[in-house]
């Protein structure tokens, strides 16, 4: 969730845009309740601390000078408010019955993300951390997710990157004891049973020492059932917890009343803020509204399933305006190779050819656009067999390719279409480089699909190349499945706008990229559709065949 992509919605609210800050909340509230509910281990004091992260942000937008540092900024007012809140605290420490209450976040986050296996072992060990590494992991957690850098973890905690670096390493170490306790706990070790007879159940430093020293000695908790998977690879797959049913934040300004704080507004900042929460309640994300008065309440039945997909926050899909370049003369729309035509658009049947990195694209068509709809919310992160997110609606669709060759090469099965009602075609593709690029400056083996060292991802023959950023048009309503068997992938998925795709695409080497962007729309029903789609819904998505016939 980049920041950066956020900058024109960021503006418009400090302008006093009441839709783009209700974007703005909608959009970041997630990663927000995610940080501070780990940090906190979902104590009841989660809710308080979110509320004044959010109200202290909307309190102070006006003063943000780089809509660009609006994650960091968010960030590290969240950091100082779990630290004061732990502050406050310190004197009578924190009641810890209210967390025992009710289920603790490391319990949330495995009953509401359907974690298994060592994802739910590392979920669990947060419960041992200490409070300033739960802080830290918070973070972490993030930058491992690709939510984060590791400058903006930094300047959350209020270090440098070098002890930023130190922190984080020690963080893990204690993290991966903490595993190791999870672990020892399910099994059937006399000594370990005997030795926890009279525990109650709560982790603790105590008792996380206690068990850590157990560990170190006994031969049988010791031995490693399967092979341990390193932390980063498993909380790359773990996304964002959903917020709770129910959940209200209350956004007037500075906590006081909409009419208290009319009385002092003045004619600036505060004062449209004000005007804009006074307005009535418009939608803002699938299951939330800002009502009027400004109170964000999710209105999702509890009895909904969780959806299939992650659900993580990403950029707005509210138009945004770009600004006049001139740019060389533009060629026609580049073809793609080996077409056939079928029911409708240009089946694409063959590899890519390289375009000329330097060489901008063709002019990107305009379709209309009324909104996508995705069952994975605002960006669905997909990294296993079996993950799919259904799409539905009008408008453009991105889908940005993770490629882990490090943790698994070899035979690569494409995810596939299905369900297909309506039209879809595959209109460009960008993200400043394809993924057979060279990424190295210092091995010019290594490419986006791996390298001498660790081996690479290896396409089906006629297989096209796939960028770093996918992005299709849909007009209708599809499902996409990642088809994980052999080689190590992932993507995200999430609605965007044709303004987004064309600012990607028209982002070349002058701007720090590999290559622009290649635009393969013709703008009529000729335009390619994308490999592996079909209408059906086949028992196993990986059975759709490579041409399509749609």
């Amino acid at each position: 969730m980049d920041g950066r992509q956020w900058s024109a919605t960021i503006a418009a609210a400090q302008a006093g845009d009441r839709q783009a800050l209700d974007e703005l909340v909608g959009g970041w509230l997630p990663l927000v309740y995610n940080v501070v509910g780990r940090a906190l281990n979902g104590h009841a004091d989660v809710d308080d601390v979110v509320q004044e992260t959010m109200l202290r942000a909307v309190d102070n937008l006006g003063s943000l000078r780089d809509p660009d540092s609006f994650r960091s900024w968010l960030m590290a007012i969240a950091m100082r408010q779990v630290r004061d809140r732990a502050r406050r605290r310190s004197a009578d420490r924190l009641d810890e019955g209210a967390a025992h209450d009710t289920a603790d976040f490391a319990e949330l986050t495995v009953l509401k993300l359907q974690l298994e296996g060592q994802r739910r072992e590392a979920a669990e060990a947060v419960r041992w951390l200490d409070d300033e590494d739960r802080q830290l992991l918070s973070l972490w957690w993030l930058e491992v997710a690709g939510e984060l850098t590791r400058r903006e973890l930094a300047a959350a905690v209020g270090i440098t990157r070098q002890h930023a670096a130190v922190r984080v390493q020690r963080m893990k170490e204690r993290l991966e004891t903490a595993r190791g306790i999870v672990r020892a706990l399910e099994g059937a070790c006399p000594g370990l049973r005997e030795l926890t007879a009279r525990w109650d159940g709560h982790p603790d430093s105590v008792w996380r020492k206690r068990l850590a020293r157990h560990l170190r000695a006994c031969a049988y908790c010791g031995e490693a059932r399967e092979p341990v998977v390193p932390a980063e690879r498993l909380l790359v797959g773990i996304a964002l917890v959903p917020l709770p049913v129910g959940f209200t934040l209350s956004l007037a300004l500075g906590g006081k009343t909409a009419a208290a704080a009319g009385a002092s507004a003045s004619a600036g900042w505060s004062a449209k803020v004000l005007g804009a929460l006074t307005k009535p309640a418009v939608v803002v994300t699938a299951g939330a509204t800002i009502a009027a008065g400004g109170a964000y309440v999710v209105t999702r039945t509890p009895t909904a399933p969780p959806p299939r997909a992650a659900v993580r926050p990403t950029a707005s899909v509210v138009p945004r305006a770009v600004p006049s370049v001139t740019r060389p003369a533009r060629p026609s729309p580049s073809p793609s190779p080996s077409r056939t035509a079928g029911l409708y658009g240009t089946v694409v049947d063959a590899v890519d050819t390289a375009p000329n990195p330097d060489t901008p694209p063709a002019a990107l068509p305009h379709r209309p656009a009324a909104g996508i709809t995705s069952s994975g919310g605002t960006h669905a992160t997909l990294n296993h067999r079996g993950d799919c997110v259904t799409l539905t609606g009008q408008g453009y669709v991105l889908v940005r390719w993770q490629i882990s060759p490090q943790y698994r090469s070899g035979s690569l099965v494409p995810p596939s279409w299905t369900g297909l009602k309506g039209k879809l075609f595959h209109v460009a593709s960008g993200g400043g480089r394809r993924m057979d690029d060279p990424v190295s400056t210092t091995d010019a083996t290594t490419t986006g699909m791996g390298s001498k060292a660790t081996g690479y991802d290896v396409l089906p023959p006629s297989t096209q190349q796939m960028w770093q950023n996918e992005y299709f048009y849909l007009d209708g309503s599809v499902t996409l499945t990642v088809n994980e068997r052999g080689a190590d992938y992932g993507l995200n998925v999430f609605p965007t706008t044709r303004e987004a795709v064309e600012k990607d695409v028209t982002t070349g080497p002058a701007q720090g990229a590999k290559r622009y962007g290649l635009v393969r729309d013709t703008g009529k029903d000729d335009a390619p559709v994308p490999q592996y789609v079909t209408r059906a819904k086949p028992a196993d998505p990986a059975t759709v065949p490579q041409r399509s016939q749609v």
